[in-house]
């Protein structure tokens, strides 16, 4: 792949990251109820947004970027970008409810861009920089998991 199109990637897959804790923050703000569940989640979606800006400054012009860590698709991450902007504003005129909320994260987990870096953190590292990233992920893998734990745990009403 060639730099400028990793490059090109790279920035993409970080406004992936950024959008989902932008929305994850939305949700922190408008449901008081489950504001903390959304922040950490907030919280992780930033961290993954920061490894991916550390990586592109440190790694990318010495060639050793991690390349199985993103999707290879430009479209479908431009795709969720638009989509997940349009949700947080969406969010931000009308709150949805809890189980709305847990809905559109759940389908959010399973998009192309996350899956393809949470593939990536689950592989047997083949570097020892593709060690470090995957132990500073470690604690952020399973975000479906726990939130549809915490979907179930909700009042029918919710």
């Amino acid at each position: 792949m060639e730099s400028e199109q990793l490059i090109e990637l790279i920035k993409e897959s970080i406004l992936l990251e950024e959008n989902v804790a932008d929305l994850y923050k939305v949700f922190s703000l408008n449901i008081p109820e489950d504001s903390n569940f959304w922040w950490q989640f907030h919280l992780e979606e930033r961290s993954h947004s920061m490894l991916l800006h550390m990586a592109k400054d440190s790694f990318v012009q010495h060639g050793v970027f991690p390349k199985d860590l993103l999707t290879n698709s430009i479209d479908a991450l431009k795709d969720s970008n638009v989509r997940i902007e349009k949700l947080i504003e969406e969010c931000n005129a009308k709150t949805p409810t809890r189980r709305e909320a847990c809905m559109m994260a759940i389908a959010l987990e399973n998009e192309a861009g996350e899956q393809h870096y949470m593939k990536f953190m689950e592989k047997s590292a083949e570097s020892s920089l593709e060690a470090v990233f995957q132990q500073l992920n470690r604690d952020d893998k399973e975000h479906e998991r726990r939130i549809r734990e915490h979907l179930d745990a909700l009042p029918a009403e919710a």
